[in-house]
């Protein structure tokens, strides 16, 4: 018999829940999971944490009401075990006790406020577990969330070999150091020292230049291979696994940075709730390309999500 999971990764910028089968055991180690539905919504709980330190209400509420509505999925399709790890965000916050409170009584389990190292490895096995086989070993996996970045090192038969978390996320770049619209040079200058100083810092604990594939996790890295690679809409399945050089990543990151809000709204695969911070999203993954000299980027729609799924296991 199969068994029925629910994952909830509930971030800096968004939370997102995954309702999924678990494969049998006689099915095998590559076998994947089989989704019931995956969904989305920003929530930007880390609003003004990095300047504050504490959850601002109106984002704890924001948070409760997309909680309640996957509570009641999970209901319907009759998940057996339920995880919700959360993360930079609620690590970083003075009152994360009323978040705490709020989902035990929204969801009727606690969160898991996970360590960045708990993080990067869910984030790990979520994204190596279906890479293609012929994807050469050693992984530089990298999940660029609202608050943080998580920098993974490892291979399909050791795991995970080296793993740390920096605090270069989206939001906190934007809310830090580019409250232009646009930005200015200097402000992206800025943006940019503390995003190399960040990376230099991971890239001397992980091995990541020894790596033979990159391989980018979430909203910021997604968003920007649908860009580079033209797509008219947000299509998951093209952007899965999708491989774009760092030229084209480079370009879509100058690009991003130099328009306006509106601007990037008009781009048929910008998520509304992404505009804002894309341009620091994307500014994260040319830095990191850039230290760890990496010629391309896998992208991936399969990251912590999934691992908190095959954590259930």
């Amino acid at each position: 018999m199969t068994t029925r999971v629910a994952a909830i990764d509930c971030g800096t910028n968004s939370i997102r829940l995954l309702v999924a089968d678990l494969p049998e055991e006689s099915a095998g180690s590559q076998a994947p999971l089989v989704d019931l539905t995956r969904r989305m919504e920003i929530v930007r709980l880390g609003q003004g944490v990095d300047r504050t330190g504490r959850l601002a209400p109106e984002a704890i509420e924001r948070t409760r009401v997309a909680l309640a509505s996957y509570a009641a999925d999970i209901e319907k399709l009759g998940a057996e075990r339920v995880r919700m790890c959360a993360t930079s965000a609620s690590r970083d916050a003075a009152n994360a006790a009323d978040f705490t409170e709020m989902v035990q009584r929204t969801l009727g389990v606690a969160p898991e406020v996970v360590t960045g190292d708990e993080e990067a490895r869910l984030s790990f096995t979520g994204a190596v577990r279906g890479l293609p086989a012929d994807a050469k070993e050693p992984f530089l996996v990298v999940d660029i969330g609202g608050g943080s970045t998580e920098f993974v090192v490892g291979d399909r038969a050791g795991g995970v070999r080296a793993a740390v978390s920096v605090d270069i996320g989206c939001v906190r770049m934007t809310e830090r150091h580019l409250p232009g619209d646009p930005p200015t040079p200097e402000q992206v200058a800025a943006a940019q020292a503390d995003i190399a100083a960040a990376v230099d810092r991971a890239l001397a604990v992980v091995p990541g230049r020894e790596a033979a594939t990159l391989v980018g996790l979430a909203g910021s890295v997604t968003t920007v291979v649908a860009l580079a690679e033209g797509l008219r809409e947000y299509d998951p399945e093209r952007i899965h696994h999708a491989r774009v050089s760092y030229e084209a990543v480079a370009q879509v990151t100058a690009d991003l940075l130099g328009q306006t809000r509106e601007l990037r709204l008009v781009n048929p695969v910008m998520h509304p709730g992404r505009a804002d911070v894309i341009g620091a999203g994307a500014l994260v993954l040319r830095v990191i390309m850039e230290r760890a000299g990496m010629p391309s980027v896998v992208a991936s729609e399969h990251d912590i999500l999934d691992g908190i799924a095959w954590s259930l296991s």
